[in-house]
């Protein structure tokens, strides 16, 4: 068949599938992706290549797929109630871990149906069921699929029958395929068009247009691309259009779809996804959840949009040199529309100078946004020590959020209440005891202990943000050789016993080493930095003390030793009182130089000392 049908929009929507692909990290999303990509004739054979839709160099270096990829396939059934009929599939490629959460409850805004891709040698993971919960939430019509059964570890009747247990099916409506070597994917795309159904309009073709803004990106030549799923009405190149949350008006310079690449089109009806450039640069214009709709006579009501996700943890970015700064603040507009999920304030501190305080949805979120801020904006950052929102009520009975050590409110604190989060284990049964230990050492509770099948157990802990933000996944993963899958999610708040640190270099506090941590890890934390920052400052012409105290109190001590001259290498013999003299008068100038001194601690030291990868 040609693939021309595909690229012709105002498609009856009784022909249109849209459907997501939502898996777990390294289950072959994007290996599914590419093998339907051949089958559907869109990518010539000579163009191919591994992971076709991660288009950024760390989703590809790293294996992950960082942001959702819409494509629009054609696709005629060879069996099922719909054989022979041409029909357009419009497929998003989804990320799988828990930070990229928020790209993929928006595209399952987007689709009728989801694609639950499985690995038939490892079974189902916690961030699997987390986004597999996701899908039900949305009503989605889900597709159990195991994949990888080539591979010589793979047991699909376990694993169908665990799957099935978990959806509500029976096991052998679990469908079985490899996405290597595209055994049973013709199969699964008759699955979708047979059991996905066709997307529906209230209003219809005629009705003023609406169509939903579910992804945007910033083009240096063409401003601002935005990604819409149409509702209701048609759009077409040359129209002024209205977007609904901004009030801006704009005209559509261009529509097309994506199928792989862009193509330009005449417009779009019900049903269909594509893209819409109005030449706009200013990227606060094209909000994600918003409606686009007619400039005149277009639709009253906007379409309901996105919750707006909660950070979960803070971090401030901070360029090195200080010239970057207003460069700083245009990647992470640009960043932010590409990225919704990423939010950001303005800050200062004393030594790190000007930079911003960012929350992101956790770490790995975090280091990809770093990272790409480096690369793509050709920047060099420092970022602080992870940190997570508290709710203090000082003495005054005053409420306030604190996401800042530098923030936390002075004198006599009654009570500091933190985030915590219900988190998901699935371990096999031989790590559970270790599994156990290590949460209890985060200070979680158990909420509950289920077997998903003789040998995996999924384990339910309650437990503090603050305390799975830095190392919890690593230790998780060395506990459980690798084996464990964990997924978390927001559960409110509760009362904690926290106490801000701060590093005093000479007395004087540093702002940007300041922790909030657990009274009974002060003393840890304490140790740990002092000790850090002995071996990063060099040594002075005097000698220099390093400090941990909880407001008053010190806990922790480290000595920087004086560089001394030896004053005693032109005494050969005589007295020792004159050997006496001469160290007393040295000690006096050491005295004096302290006195009026400073430590400065070099931009290196602060890189070090905060940077999360050198744990």
């Amino acid at each position: 068949m040609s693939s021309n049908y595909a690229e012709k929009t105002f498609t009856d929507p009784s022909r249109i599938r849209n459907f997501c692909i939502i898996a777990h990290i390294d289950h072959g999303k994007s290996t599914l992706a590419d093998r339907i990509l051949g089958l559907s004739n869109v990518v010539a054979a000579r163009d191919m290549r591994e992971q076709y839709l991660d288009n950024m160099d760390i989703e590809r270096e790293r294996g992950i797929t960082i942001k959702a990829q819409n494509v629009r396939l054609p696709w005629v059934p060879r069996s099922g109630p719909h054989i022979g009929e041409e029909i357009v599939m419009q497929m998003i490629d989804t990320p799988g871990h828990v930070d990229f959460t928020y790209e993929v409850s928006r595209a399952l805004e987007a689709c009728e149906g989801a694609v639950l891709l499985v690995d038939a040698a490892q079974g189902i993971e916690a961030q699997t069921l987390a986004n597999l919960y996701l899908a039900m939430e949305n009503d989605l019509t889900i597709i159990p699929v195991l994949n990888k059964i080539d591979l010589p570890a793979a047991d699909p009747d376990k694993f169908s029958l665990e799957i099935a247990n978990i959806v509500g099916c029976e096991p052998e409506d679990v469908l079985r395929v490899s996405g290597k070597t595209g055994e049973g994917v013709p199969a699964l795309l008759d699955k979708i068009v047979e059991l996905i159904p066709a997307p529906t309009s209230e209003y219809g073709k005629e009705a003023p247009a609406r169509a939903m803004i579910f992804d945007s990106v910033y083009d240096t030549y063409r401003g601002v691309v935005t990604y819409i799923r149409m509702i209701d009405g048609t759009l077409k190149p040359r129209q002024k259009i209205r977007m609904m949350a901004s009030d801006s008006v704009h005209e559509a310079l261009e529509v097309g779809i994506v199928s792989p690449t862009p193509k330009k089109c005449e417009g779009l009806g019900p049903g269909e996804v594509g893209y819409i450039i109005t030449g706009v640069k200013d990227v606060r214009q094209s909000k994600v959840g918003d409606t686009i709709t007619w400039a005149a006579g277009g639709a009253e009501e906007p379409l309901q949009g996105y919750a707006e996700p909660t950070p979960m943890v803070y971090s401030g970015l901070f360029p090195i040199s200080q010239a970057d700064f207003p460069d700083l603040r245009d990647a992470l507009e640009k960043l932010q529309l590409n990225d919704a999920s990423l939010t950001y304030e303005p800050e200062t501190s004393v030594a790190l100078g000007f930079g911003f305080r960012c929350g992101f949805l956790g770490l790995l979120h975090m280091e990809i946004t770093r990272d790409r801020l480096e690369r793509e904006f050709d920047l060099d950052l420092i970022s602080t020590a992870p940190s997570v929102n508290y709710h203090v009520v000082t003495e005054s009975g005053e409420h306030v959020r604190v996401h800042n050590p530098s923030d936390w409110p002075g004198g006599k604190i009654p009570q500091v209440f933190e985030p915590m989060v219900k988190t998901t284990i699935i371990v096999p049964a031989e790590f559970v005891g270790t599994t156990m230990e290590l949460c209890q050492t985060k200070r979680g509770e158990l909420g509950g202990m289920d077997y998903l099948s003789e040998d995996r157990v999924e384990l339910r802990y309650t437990m503090p943000l603050g305390e799975i933000i830095f190392d919890f996944f690593d230790m998780l993963k060395s506990r459980t050789k690798g084996y464990a899958s964990f997924n978390y999610e927001e559960s409110g708040e509760q009362e904690a016993d926290l106490v801000k640190v701060d590093i005093l270099l000479q007395g004087e506090p540093v702002d940007a080493f300041s922790a909030i941590v657990h009274k009974n890890n002060a003393q840890w934390y304490g140790n740990k930095m002092t000790v850090k920052l002995k071996e990063l400052i060099p040594r002075q012409q005097f000698e220099v003390p390093i400090q941990a105290a909880i407001g008053s109190k010190i806990i922790a001590r480290e000595n920087i030793r004086a560089l001394r001259k030896d004053v005693l290498s032109k005494c050969y013999g005589g007295d020792i009182s004159r050997k006496r003299k001469l160290l007393e008068k040295q000690k006096a100038g050491k005295k004096r130089m302290k006195n009026i001194g400073s430590v400065e601690v070099p931009q290196e030291a602060f890189v070090a000392a905060l940077s999360t990868d050198a744990e």
